[in-house]
């Protein structure tokens, strides 16, 4: 058995021994992606599993150990992670934990120290906590972020968020349930299978699947008219993460709509642009800012392959990139709105209604400021100058019934079929640097 060994600080470290014996358990947000990533770290040697589940238990187990005021997904990630331990027939001595690390101002940076503080309550204080993070803010001896792994978990990232957004353009229409589901399966395994094999692992390569995914999934047959469009935005947990909004896009299929949902991409290049704005705003290193420039222009490139895919499928719609984003949100909120998701939750918005979905859920835990500033309170600006836009926000937190989030999401809906006969009002002018709003005229 490993034997637990501390820094100076009194921190339990993650050793080479462990990563021999434990299994690293990691709490789920994105399914596609990171099945992905708990692949990619299979292959580096690490055993690891991905947590799934969903009840009302891990709430139970998080109100336990977590103040009822900190952030909703932090009571979520680690009573997940608790709930597991507990109840998943693991060896309590021979699990690790996995768990992000942004380093921002948002209380997200602190949940691993909540999470040591839980397992310090739940008389668990043996688990090590290992962080991911690539601003150096703890290093572990059996835990390491290499170049290569970086390279295929940017890579992941774009093959999610390229999968999800196809599967969500076919499963509303297809003609066998389940179908968009399996071609899922199918190309994340292909993914990792080339991964593994050193495939995949070039921009040339890179396109050709983009290529071949819009293909694979263009050829699931489909029927009906086309659907009314709801975009979903937020705070990163609760807009991806099942159990952090009680299965959204699940529960808008089941309405009869076509979920949106931007990818992750937009909101890493905006974490690495915010590097570069703080060089920008208030000085720093200029080696930092040159080497986040560098590390951002990398995944842009690759971002624009991913819509020039897209568009050139002539059968799927292809988001904008960052950089339109960027533009969009000129005039509304400066780049030094950056905690949480910053001006990046507004851009979102402000590119949906561009493109024609003018339908919008805005998840947001309760009580959290970032999201509060940036989402709900930016719906009152939209909405009056873009009259035709839709935008309803969802608390989400422990005391919240899903009965009465879901009745808000119908009222809303109720409103997006009432404005499907209405014409659309022209919106204001944009500066030139901003292209030109397109409001569908069905929301469609």
């Amino acid at each position: 058995m490993a034997k637990l060994v501390y820094d100076n600080t009194g921190r339990l470290l993650f050793t080479r021994e462990m990563k021999e014996e434990y299994t690293l358990l990691m709490p789920q947000m994105l399914p596609v992606h990171f099945g992905m990533m708990k692949k990619l770290l299979e292959c580096e040697g690490y055993k690891v599993d991905m947590l799934t589940t969903n009840h009302r238990g891990i709430v139970d187990e998080g109100l336990k150990y977590v103040h009822n005021d900190t952030c909703y997904p932090a009571l979520l990630v680690i009573g997940q992670l608790i709930d597991a331990v507990k109840h998943g027939g693991y060896d309590p001595h021979k699990v690790g934990m996995l768990i992000t690390q942004t380093g921002g101002g948002c209380r997200a940076s602190n949940y691993i120290h909540l999470l040591r503080k839980a397992l310090e309550k739940a008389d668990m204080a043996y688990i090590p906590v290992v962080s991911v993070n690539l601003s150096g803010l703890e290093k572990n001896p059996g835990f390491s972020l290499t170049l290569p792994f970086v390279r295929k978990a940017v890579y992941a990232m774009m093959y999610g968020d390229i999968i999800v957004n196809v599967a969500n353009q076919v499963r509303p229409y297809e003609v066998e349930p389940g179908s968009a589901d399996a071609m899922i399966d199918t190309w994340s395994q292909r993914l990792v299978d080339g991964f593994q094999a050193g495939k995949g692992m070039s921009r040339r390569q890179m396109r050709a699947n983009f290529d071949e995914i819009c293909s694979d999934f263009a050829a699931i047959p489909v029927a009906g008219d086309p659907k009314i469009r709801v975009g979903v935005v937020g705070e990163i947990y609760v807009k991806f993460a099942p159990l952090g909004n009680n299965n959204l896009e699940k529960f808008l299929l089941s309405e009869g709509v076509e979920p949106v949902v931007p990818g992750l991409t937009d909101f890493i290049i905006f974490k690495i642009y915010n590097r570069v704005a703080d060089v920008e705003l208030y000085g720093g290193k200029w080696i930092k800012k040159a080497g986040c420039t560098l590390f951002m222009r990398y995944i842009e490139a690759c971002q624009r392959d991913m819509i020039a895919a897209l568009e050139q499928s002539g059968r799927f719609r292809a988001p904008g990139t960052f950089q339109d984003l960027h533009n969009l949100v000129r005039g509304y909120l400066g780049d030094g709105n950056k905690m949480g998701e910053g001006w990046l939750l507004t851009a979102e918005m402000l590119e949906l209604i561009h493109s024609g979905t003018n339908n919008i859920v805005c998840t947001q835990p309760f009580g959290c400021l970032p999201n509060h500033i940036v989402g709900k309170g930016m719906i009152r600006k939209l909405k009056d100058e873009y009259p035709y836009s839709n935008i309803v926000a969802i608390d989400y937190d422990p005391g919240a019934t899903r009965i009465n989030q879901e009745n808000r999401i119908k009222l809303m809906l109720a409103n997006a079929r009432g404005l499907t006969h209405q014409e659309p009002v022209r919106p204001r002018e944009e500066p030139q640097a901003v292209r030109e709003p397109q409001l569908a005229h069905a929301n469609i």
